[in-house]
């Protein structure tokens, strides 16, 4: 990704300059491979859907957290009613 924004090929010696300049060991094998899996791939369109992917579960977590608060709501409910028809029975 730091090639792709900077405007640079991603190349085999491209990748091994980078990896080189973090301090990370490098395999020659495994620059070989993502060179070639990052062939003919549009790197903004994929950025694009990983990012409505990651908001779609972002969205379902927000609403089930909205329902655990609700079911909770409803539990005091009970164990209001409970604890009074408890009370009622010692006075009764």
């Amino acid at each position: 990704m730091l090639l792709h924004r900077a405007g640079h090929a991603i190349t085999e010696d491209a990748l091994k300059k980078v990896m080189s300049a973090a301090g990370a060991q490098t395999e020659e094998i495994k620059i070989k491979a993502t060179v070639a899996a990052l062939s003919g791939v549009d790197i903004d369109k994929v950025i694009k859907e990983a990012s409505l992917v990651t908001a779609a579960p972002a969205a379902g977590a927000t609403m089930a957290q909205a329902e655990k608060k609700e079911e909770k709501e409803e539990e005091k409910k009970v164990s209001a009613e409970d604890a009074a028809a408890g009370l009622g029975a010692l006075f009764g």
